[in-house]
């Protein structure tokens, strides 16, 4: 550093201590200072002590208010709990409120392998409030007394300063998931105005991930209700839902993908808001639902507010059974909470699938193999239309050279309206229809979607291993590499990734053998079949190990199916029949294929047309 630049910065150093010392308060001033900040924390103590004492007289008041108040002994209480069970399910109860606090299936498991818990402690809350007179009775800040307790029944009283109480009743029934609950006043009626006729209902839970799969398990889970004689609906199962629902209502369910916790009005709900917010990713939940509504109400004692329970899985026949221990002989429908498909597709589950794949559970054999007896029984059910799609595409390779002919003569891109109509023509001749195909292809897909809706709902196969899959109900991950790869995820399912092989040497035994020659411009599609395969082990991927098991084998067993029929198939034998099916055809015309005349008549009428219009453009020129 130069010299001059040292003294520079020496010299503005000594300005600065200059101007401290010089600026320095006097003792006196210093003195000064401190007493008024002395006098500004006293002046803050005093007002502290004040808006004590004001807060203590304030809470006298309170107090001799409560002494006299409706709910004063409700209001001080102890806090304990209740416990209610069968040999399914057991339910925990809070005096504090009065609701029941926890529930826990004694027959399914959690993922820490210890008896499955829908939810406890701040999971749920539920709060009824009532109207009164003089102050207005709101339960989940009250204290309960429980009588008459014993392991299914308890009833939680709520008693009344000055006389008469009210009672929420509970009863669990017998080897069931089902709860009755009532609630009934005693000696209240004039607590409440005469024009008293519903109560307030809010209830919230925070719905738990009880699987694996985070984003599979959200896929299915959705807050649902029934409407009153109508049928179910629910909210969005991927985005923050809500909907003000104008009809009754008979029930609403917080849903699980394999277990629900729904709500049952004995006498309808009404005014019912429902509102469904999702959860992120690793918070160990995966939704939060709200439930208000309105329910009947008698302050007089005659008639009792009448509701129930169900705390239990998503089994289709359970809840067929449970809906017999409905109040008022209503039809609840809960089996609707098993998403079945669309109405065709639920009707060959709720007929046929369910019913199958029962008879074969029933044989105590892996479900693993049930899947596979499954797809066997389905694969056998469609093989007259899988044969027919087979031999129609097989008519039309036979054909194969007949049509290279056709192409051969007219090469030009101009002719290919008459190349087309003498193709068609040639298979009117034959008696050989493109389309014929497909309808039984058509036939199938309805048995084969009502697969892909049933195994991702079937609660059977929810922690069953089969093969290197620990849980047929979730993905299964042997191969994983512990980060995250974007579209995939931080594992490969080893099942997803032999459906999407099997797929991709179906599709190439199928592009083979309709390989007709007709079409040479479709290349570019015959590509983009091979492609979506591939895109599946980005999509299945996350899906449940059995769906894709069952995609596995249906996929190979569709390969053995054409490799067999391919090699008993003669087509020297059948390019015969098709010959003498054209002589027929020539001696007798209407014997030939109805759908290729009209097609040959409908390509003649477009090449009219066409010819009419370049006239008109020739006149026009002119």
């Amino acid at each position: 550093m130069e010299k001059n630049t040292l003294i520079g910065f020496i010299l503005i150093g000594a300005v600065l201590i200059g101007f401290s010392i010089y600026n320095r308060p006097s003792s006196e001033e210093r003195a000064q200072m401190q007493h008024f900040q002395d006098s500004i924390q006293a002046l803050v103590e005093q007002q502290e002590a004040e808006q004590a004492e004001k807060q203590k007289v304030a809470d006298m008041q309170t107090a001799a208010l409560d002494s006299t108040s409706l709910l004063y002994y409700a209001r001080n209480g102890e806090e304990s709990i209740v416990t209610l069970q069968n040999n399914l399910v057991e339910l925990k109860l809070n005096t504090k409120g009065g609701y029941i606090q926890a529930a826990k299936l004694k027959e399914y498991n959690g993922q820490d392998h210890k008896p499955l818990i829908l939810f406890e402690n701040e999971d749920a809350k539920i709060n009824f409030a009532f109207n009164g007179k003089n102050e207005n009775i709101l339960t989940q800040d009250l204290y309960f007394t429980p009588v008459n307790a014993s392991d299914s029944a308890v009833t939680m009283r709520l008693n009344m300063n000055g006389g008469g109480y009210m009672d929420f009743n509970y009863k669990l029934h017998a080897d069931s998931y089902m709860v009755d609950f009532t609630i009934e006043t005693h000696d209240m009626q004039n607590y409440f105005a005469p024009s008293t006729k519903s109560m307030d209902i809010q209830w919230h839970q925070h719905i738990r991930q009880l699987e694996k799969g985070f984003s599979f398990e959200n896929r299915y889970t959705s807050l649902t209700y029934k409407a009153k004689d109508g049928s179910s609906d629910y909210l969005s199962e991927t985005k923050e839902d809500k909907i003000n629902v104008e009809e009754s209502v008979d029930w609403v369910a917080f849903k699980n993908q394999f277990f629900s916790c729904v709500f049952i009005a004995g006498q309808d709900f009404n005014q019912t808001n429902l509102k469904s917010v999702p959860d992120v990713e690793g918070s160990g939940y995966l939704k939060t639902y709200d439930a208000t509504m309105t329910a009947f109400f008698d302050p007089s004692g005659k008639q009792a507010t009448q509701m129930q329970f169900y705390f239990g899985p998503n089994h289709f026949k359970t809840l067929q059974k449970t809906n017999d221990l409905a109040v008022n002989g209503k039809d609840l429908e809960m089996e609707k909470l098993v998403y079945l498909g669309w109405p065709i597709i639920r009707w060959i589950n709720r007929w046929f699938t369910i019913n199958v794949f029962d008879w074969l559970s029933g044989w105590g054999l892996n479900m693993g193999i049930v899947l596979l007896l499954m797809t066997v029984i389905v694969k056998i059910i469609v093989y007259p239309a899988t044969y027919k799609s087979y031999m129609s595409s097989a008519r039309m390779r036979v054909l194969k050279p007949y049509v290279d002919e056709i192409n051969k003569k007219y090469p030009k891109q101009e002719d290919a309206m008459k190349k087309q109509q003498e193709i068609m023509a040639l298979y009117s001749r034959y008696g050989v229809s493109p389309m014929g195909g497909c309808l039984p292809m058509l036939i199938q897909m309805p048995v084969f979607i009502a697969l892909f809706t049933f195994v991702p709902n079937a609660i059977e196969l929810r922690q069953q291993s089969f093969l290197w899959a620990p849980d047929l109900s979730t993905y299964d991950d042997v191969i994983n590499w512990g980060f995250h790869i974007p579209l995939l995820g931080e594992h490969l399912s080893l099942f997803c990734l032999l459906f999407s092989v099997s797929n991709i040497i179906n599709t190439y035994i199928m592009m083979k053998q309709q390989d007709t020659g007709q079409n040479p411009q479709m290349a570019a599609m015959k590509w983009m079949m091979y492609i979506m395969p591939i895109m599946f082990i980005f999509i299945f991927n996350g899906y449940s190990s059995g769906l894709n098991y069952y995609y596995f084998i249906s996929g190979l067993i569709s390969i053995l199916i054409m490799v067999v029929l391919r090699k008993t198939t003669d087509e020297k034998a059948l390019l015969a029949q098709l010959e003498a099916r054209m002589i027929a055809n020539k001696n007798n015309p209407k014997k030939r294929s109805g759908m290729m005349e009209k097609l040959a008549a409908l390509q003649k009428e477009q090449e009219r047309i066409m010819r009419e219009r370049e006239e008109q453009m020739k006149n026009k020129r002119k």
